[in-house]
C-alpha cells in the first residue's frame, strides 16, 4: 500500500505542476494577462493624448470658421499673404 501511496502522491504533483504551467505560461495566463494590462494602459494614454490633439484641431477649426483674424493669421503663415500698402522684407542670413 504504501507504494500506491508514493504513485498517487507522483501522480498529484504533476497534476499540480501542469496546473501551475498553465496558470503561468499558457495562453491567457497570468504573464499574458500581464502584458496585455500593459498595452491597454498604454493605448488609454495614447488615446488621450489624441483627445487632447482633436480638441485643439476643433478649436482651430472653429476659430477658421468664424472667419477673420484666424483665417489671415493661416493665409500669413502658410501662404505668404502680403496686405495692400504692407512692405515685405525678406532677411536672409549670410552664408558660410
Amino acid at each position: 500500500m504504501p507504494r500506491l501511496g508514493r504513485l498517487m502522491l507522483l501522480v498529484l504533483g504533476l497534476m499540480l505542476a501542469a496546473l501551475q504551467y498553465r496558470l503561468w505560461s499558457a495562453d491567457g495566463g497570468m504573464i499574458e494577462n500581464h502584458r496585455l494590462q500593459g498595452e491597454a494602459a498604454q493605448m488609454e494614454r495614447d488615446n488621450a493624448d489624441l483627445k487632447k490633439r482633436n480638441a485643439v484641431l476643433d478649436a482651430e477649426v472653429a476659430d477658421l470658421r468664424e472667419g477673420g483674424p484666424a483665417i489671415e493669421a493661416q493665409a500669413r503663415a502658410n501662404l505668404g499673404m502680403v496686405r495692400k500698402g504692407e512692405t515685405f522684407y525678406l532677411v536672409v542670413a549670410p552664408g558660410p
